[in-house]
């Protein structure tokens, strides 16, 4: 029977229900030439329903196709990411796209991921499988916090592969003079800010402007705008960039620090770096190897973890590991180095030498 505060009433020959239920009206119409108690029944009826479906009960889940998370992704992507990581992204759906078009998101099981990545690995992708199955697994993130999904997160039970630890190129002083000797400017300046400051090349050396070059107290900022990890953070300049900042601003033609002749800023440099390592004989080197070279620099100088990652800008010293390789030249010297601060092993190697003199004499 209909509770209280419902109104069952009759207009002409049909009944209709009109009742509030946790606060929500509704107005259901009950049947046409029915008696009172039909409707009666079918009132409690209509409320059960009314009740299992708030409770979740019979409710549908929701639930996306993989081509409009896709796209709904993109757009997030799009306006939250930087233009570069927004690029890779896309190119990670893209690929993913191939795989899983056409399925809802509830559709996409472990199984199907793991055919996804061992596709990927065959085709030689080991590592960008990794990335792939990363965004695929942002994408559900992303769509269960907007309360567009209500599934499990397929992707939590499916392992990455396990990358190789591959060891970062840097450049040897005297590639560096190589290469220095045969870059005209403002390419040459540039080349010393990668190495001596650690700027990422596109995103924060070619994006200064000489309002982030304080000459006076000698460091450069980097904008949060442009930092990879969000965060502003100034970088001292030491006295060969210094000098180079300086002649270079001496015949300044705009705002943006490394412009061409015609003033417009400089959006990469990879046509030019790659014609000057040619001419430099120098093989397996990019604009990143001169951040590489920054901090392999640092760290075989004994700065510690901690300012390396300051001075370079990496959201975590984690990422400092893959800098552990120091040159077979700095093992020999820092080995040498324990035989000059601790001279007794000196002095007993010479007696020892003394003493096996005599025996064999």
């Amino acid at each position: 029977m209909a509770r209280r505060g419902d109104a069952l009433y009759k207009r002409g020959k049909t009944w209709y229900l009109d009742a509030v239920i946790n606060g929500t009206r509704y107005q259901i119409r009950l049947g046409k030439g029915i008696t009172r108690s039909v409707a009666l029944e079918l009132a409690q009826v209509e409320r059960g329903k009314i009740l299992r479906g708030e409770a979740g009960i019979g409710k549908k889940p929701k639930d996306l196709t993989f081509d409009e998370a896709k796209k709904k992704y993109e757009d997030w992507v799009t306006v939250n990411k930087k233009a570069n990581t927004a690029k890779s992204y896309k190119e990670c759906l893209r690929r993913l796209h191939s795989s899983f078009t056409g399925r809802r998101l509830s559709e996409i099981s472990p199984f199907h991921i793991e055919a996804h990545k061992q596709a990927r690995i065959k085709d030689g992708a080991r590592v960008r499988a990794n990335r792939e199955v990363a965004v695929l697994k942002a994408v559900f993130n992303r769509c269960k916090e907007w309360k567009l999904f209500e599934g499990e997160n397929p992707v939590a039970t499916v392992q990455f592969v396990k990358e190789p630890r591959q060891r970062h190129r840097f450049l040897e002083p005297e590639e560096e003079n190589r290469l220095l000797g045969v870059s005209p400017e403002p390419l040459r300046t540039i080349i010393l800010v990668g190495i001596y400051c650690g700027l990422r090349i596109h995103s924060e050396a070619l994006t200064l402007l000489w309002q982030h070059i304080d000459l006076v107290r000698g460091h450069l900022t980097v904008e949060a705008a442009y930092a990879k990890n969000g965060k502003t953070r100034t970088v001292p300049l030491n006295s060969v960039v210094r000098r180079a900042l300086e002649s270079l601003k001496a015949r300044r033609t705009a705002d943006y620090v490394f412009v061409k002749r015609d003033g417009a800023r400089y959006t990469s440099v990879r046509n030019g770096f790659d014609t000057a390592c040619q001419q430099a004989g120098l093989k397996d080197v990019t604009p990143h190897t001169l951040r590489h070279t920054f901090a392999t620099r640092l760290i075989e100088n004994g700065v510690d973890l901690r300012t390396v990652q300051e001075l370079g800008g990496w959201s975590s010293i984690k990422m400092l590991e893959r800098y552990g390789h120091v040159s077979q030249g700095r093992k020999v010297e820092v080995v040498e180095g324990l035989a000059k601060k601790f001279p007794y092993a000196i002095h007993y190697a010479e007696e020892n030498e003394k003493r096996e003199t005599i025996l064999t004499a």
